[in-house]
Order: C-alpha cells, then sequence, then structure tokens
C-alpha cells in the first residue's frame, strides 16, 4: 500500500509517499483493516515526524491520527465484531496517512448519517478534544466569557462553538483580519482580538467591563500573557504549544487571582479513562446532530498522499483556518462521499 511513512526523524516536507507492506489484522486482538478515505491533518503530526511530541511510535512508522473509512473486504472480521465488511467507521490509530491501517475494532465508531468522509475526519481528536477542554476540564458555564486562542483554528474553531452552545460569551483570538472574520462567520464568536498586538490583553479587558475572562482555551502556548486579562477563579486550559515553546507559569501569579491552570491530553484519554472518553464522544455527536456544532474544513482541497507534506506546511505556516483534511480515495459514488 502507499503510506506516508516517516525512516527517520525529519521535518514533514522531507518525507515522501512509498509503498510498504500491507500490515495484516489479529484477529485474537480484535483488528481489522481499515480502507481509509480521508484523514484528519494536525500539528502534532509536524512534531511526531521530528521525533518531538510526547509520543513517539518506533521507527519507521506510518504518521496520521485521524481517519474515516471503510472496513475493507480483504481481511476476515474478527469474533465479536458489529462491524461488516463496506461498513463505514472513523476514529484514531497510528499511521492514518495511508491506503489502509490496522486497528482494533473498539476504536471505531459508525461515520454518523449526513457526515462526509471528510467531516468524521475531523471528530477523532479535534472535536473530542475542544470539547473535553472547554466541558471536563474547564467546566465553562453559561455567561462566562471564554477566551479562546488561535480561534480560526482546527480546534479553536469548534471550541468556538461549543462555548457557545454552552451559553458562554466568546472572545477569539486570531493574528489577521480575515481569520477574525472566519471567528465569527463559522465560530459565532461574540467578539474577535488580534492577539498579535501589544495590548490586546486591554482589550480584553475592555470587552469583559473589566472584570476579564473566566475560561482561557490555548492551544498556542500563551497562558502567561493571557494571566494579565483573566478574571479572579479564572481556569486556563493548556491544549496544546502551536507557537513552539513550552512556557514555565510563575506560581505567583496564579496565586494573585486564584486561577488554575489545567491541560487536555485526549489522545491518552481513551486509554486512562474509557468511560469519561466514551461520554465525550457520545455528547461530542450529540451536538453534531443537533447542529449546535459543524465541522468546519478548510477550504483548500488536500487530494492524494503526496498532497500530506503541503497540508502540513500550510498548518505550519498558519494559512490554514478550520480543520485541514486529506482526501486519500474518492468513495466509489458521490452521494457516499459527499452525505453518507
Amino acid at each position: 500500500m502507499k503510506a506516508f511513512q516517516v525512516k527517520e526523524h525529519v521535518h514533514p516536507s522531507k518525507v515522501s509517499v512509498s509503498d510498504i507492506p500491507i500490515p495484516a489484522p489479529d484477529a485474537s486482538k480484535g483488528e481489522v483493516l481499515v480502507d481509509i478515505y480521508a484523514a484528519g491533518l494536525n500539528f502534532f503530526d509536524i512534531l511526531q515526524s521530528q521525533g518531538k511530541y510526547q509520543t513517539q511510535p518506533p521507527l519507521p512508522f506510518v504518521l496520521g491520527a485521524e481517519l474515516a473509512g471503510t472496513i475493507s473486504k480483504s481481511w476476515p472480521i474478527p469474533k465479536g465484531c458489529p462491524y461488516k465488511p463496506g461498513d463505514k467507521v472513523f476514529g484514531y490509530a497510528q499511521g492514518t496517512y495511508a491506503e489502509h491501517v490496522v486497528v482494533n475494532w473498539n476504536t471505531l465508531l459508525p461515520v454518523p448519517k449526513g457526515l462526509s468522509f471528510e467531516e468524521a475526519a475531523t471528530i477523532p481528536l479535534t472535536t473530542t478534544t475542544s470539547y473535553a477542554a472547554l466541558v471536563d476540564r474547564a467546566q465553562a458555564k453559561a455567561g462566562e466569557w471564554v477566551l479562546i486562542h488561535a480561534g480560526a483554528g482546527g480546534v479553536g474553531l469548534v471550541a468556538c462553538q461549543i462555548a457557545k452552545s454552552l451559553g458562554c460569551k466568546v472572545i477569539a483570538t486570531a493574528s489577521s483580519e480575515s481569520k477574525r472574520n472566519v471567528c465569527q462567520k463559522y465560530g459565532k464568536a461574540d467578539e474577535v482580538v488580534d492577539y498579535t498586538q501589544k495590548d490586546w490583553q486591554k482589550q480584553v479587558m475592555k470587552i469583559t467591563s473589566g472584570n476579564g475572562v473566566n475560561v482561557v482555551f490555548d492551544p498556542v502556548g500563551i497562558i502567561i500573557p493571557s494571566l494579565k486579562c483573566v478574571a479572579w477563579n479564572a481556569k486556563l486550559v493548556v491544549v496544546g504549544f502551536a507557537a513552539g515553546s513550552i512556557e514555565k507559569i510563575p506560581a505567583n501569579l496564579l496565586l494573585l487571582k486564584q486561577v488554575s491552570v489545567t491541560g487536555v491530553y485526549w489522545g491518552a484519554t481513551a486509554t486512562k479513562d474509557p468511560a469519561a472518553a466514551a461520554k465525550v464522544i457520545k455528547n461530542v455527536l450529540s451536538l453534531l446532530a443537533s447542529g449546535k456544532v459543524k465541522q468546519v474544513i478548510y477550504d483548500k482541497p488536500y487530494v492524494g498522499l503526496d498532497q500530506v507534506s503541503q497540508g502540513l506546511h500550510d498548518i505550519e505556516s498558519r494559512k490554514v483556518w478550520g480543520k485541514a483534511v486529506v482526501r486519500i480515495r474518492e468513495a466509489k459514488d458521490e452521494e457516499a462521499r459527499a452525505k453518507l
């Protein structure tokens, strides 16, 4: 099969698509073979390719973690598996930038009716991360001000929608006018702020009538600057480090406003706390079904595995808004691809 295989720790721009053997599923482990139609592109893929991420598979490995596709007709279905060949599924697994992936069927879910493969591929790690951060970790409540950094990004844009669905008031930050427009158009943000400006915290304080925000959602790595515009008893959630550096937060700043800083690592939640993970996924699917949250996919199509490098480059250069997805193969008919 064709796959985006990392043979040594290098930037993904130096990785090329290659032919590798199709792995054989182990029925005794409940594994199935999935034909991948779409895969989500993520910032952490760039780090993992270079050996800089918190979890690193042994070399060589296929990059990618989110998938949507069909149960393959090429291999027998293990005993107890509820899926049959051809069923449309989505989930997460190591090695989704490939034509096929071997995965335990317990980690898969049916693609919700009305979602395309591309839309389903955004759910496993992106939408769930945003929900877990705001609901489980920050416990955001109706009426609270929520500051969402990088609001036009993959996790940021869906976080805006989730916060609004909770009845929160949202301030989204973004570095360009076009991205701030995206925050308001697709994320329904109440206010937008340019966080590259020197006085952006003053703008946040003005918007909140001098009270500061109650919740900070940070996938960038700017918790310390954000502490200048938080309310008493604020909750700040560390989601990622897109800025490239890991902060060392002075403890006295946490004491002064009695704030709490917590983190969300969705990739490990399913292993560490399966019950909590299942609850998050159930609630996310409910929000999607209600229409309160919609998948927003970047409008530049990345088609084919040879476009993975370009997609990750566009994420790294902050060109992308919404969620970037690579279409690995075309569905056999338009109806299956567009509206399942």
